[in-house]
């Protein structure tokens, strides 16, 4: 038996999200959106984990379906077993991002990443369906996306495909918004982009807003974090076991902590890296691991002893980064340069410090 959403209920406590929203200084009408929009229609159920890491299922009938979808909080709504695939973003996030795009009425926007439906819809609801394009490579996203936005009485064009080829025949867009973590920009969208356009996209653990003016695409990072979901790519897992048979070299960075503080400059340094922790009886950490999708992998003690394997020496970067940023440093310093054969993250400087990102066709 179904319970259905107790309306009023739902107009209460989304009125007062946007009320938080507004007070937390964003865009008044992007608030008033969120206000509009109703957001249980795009989470018609959630998953949650409880401390032991088991997984539950949250609907209409739980007692704290609606109070949880009307908070700030990203809810997970598609899993594989344990593994989280798909989920609606922190509504204070998502206004973060569209507030950087700087949206006009007439442009048109491209998003990758449907998930939901609810970003495209707070899109559709202010500039109309017609300019608004998202893409999304599940099929049992986009399907039920389309019924979301159907039932909140929007209309725009929803696209079952890789988003990373954009979608020409609709473009140019002035405008890309992307809700799945990425490891740099594909350079189709820079293609498919009109004078002037704007991109704010996740890379790494933070937001780059990019713009395009003539032979000149380059930006900045946001001050604000973002833990997206990466994009959905084969990749290869850590070789830990293959490490047992490596010989130890040894490093005098102190390990606790440290992959906590470098995390953002090692999301650019290192795209898509993994991190694990391994605890004695105590709880007490004894040693880190890191490895990327190219197989390298890496394994630190707190001993000093390090192992690693795999095309690239992983510790050595983090040891570099540790060299170069003692303290956590600001997103805001850190910009984007890209051309069509090379994407280069910068620190403070164009020719400062920097790392290069893997080129997307």
């Amino acid at each position: 038996m179904t319970t259905a959403v107790d309306a009023e209920l739902a107009r209460t406590l989304r009125g007062e999200l946007a009320a938080n929203l507004e007070a937390a200084g964003h865009d008044p009408a992007w608030v008033k959106a969120v206000r509009e929009v109703p957001r249980h229609l795009f989470v018609p159920e959630f998953h949650t984990q409880d401390a032991n890491y088991r997984w539950s299922r949250i609907g209409p009938n739980d007692d704290a379906y609606l109070s949880t979808v009307y908070s700030d909080r990203a809810l997970t709504t598609q899993r594989d077993g344990d593994e989280p695939t798909s989920s609606s973003s922190e509504p204070s996030l998502m206004l973060t991002m569209l507030e950087a795009l700087d949206i006009r009425p007439g442009h048109r926007v491209y998003e990758c990443g449907t998930g939901t439906g609810w970003n495209a819809a707070l899109l559709a609801h202010r500039f109309g369906d017609a300019g608004v394009t998202t893409v999304d490579v599940d099929p049992e996203l986009t399907r039920a996306a389309v019924a979301h936005l159907t039932l909140a009485g929007y209309h725009p064009l929803v696209h079952t495909g890789d988003g990373v080829a954009g979608l020409p025949e609709h473009g140019p867009y002035d405008r890309f918004i992307t809700t799945c973590r990425m490891r740099a920009i594909p350079w189709a969208w820079v293609e498919q982009c009109a004078d002037e356009a704007v991109m704010v996209a996740p890379i790494g653990w933070g937001l780059v807003r990019i713009t395009v003016e003539n032979d000149r695409v380059h930006g900045r990072f946001l001050p604000d974090g973002a833990c997206f979901m990466p994009r959905r790519e084969d990749a290869a897992g850590p070789l830990f076991d293959v490490l047992d048979k490596v010989s130890p070299t040894t490093t005098s960075v102190s390990v606790t902590g440290l992959l906590d503080r470098l995390a953002f400059p090692l999301s650019l340094a290192l795209p898509s890296h993994n991190t694990c922790t391994w605890y004695d009886d105590a709880g007490t950490d004894t040693a880190v691991g890191i490895w990327t999708p190219d197989g390298s992998t890496a394994k630190a003690g707190i001993d000093g002893s390090v192992r690693q394997t795999g095309p690239r020496r992983l510790w050595d970067v983090v040891e570099k980064l540790d060299t170069l940023f003692p303290t956590a440093p600001c997103r805001a310093d850190f910009g984007l340069t890209i051309t069509r054969d090379r994407q280069r993250v910068w620190w403070r400087a164009e020719d400062g410090p920097g790392w290069e990102l893997p080129t997307l066709s």
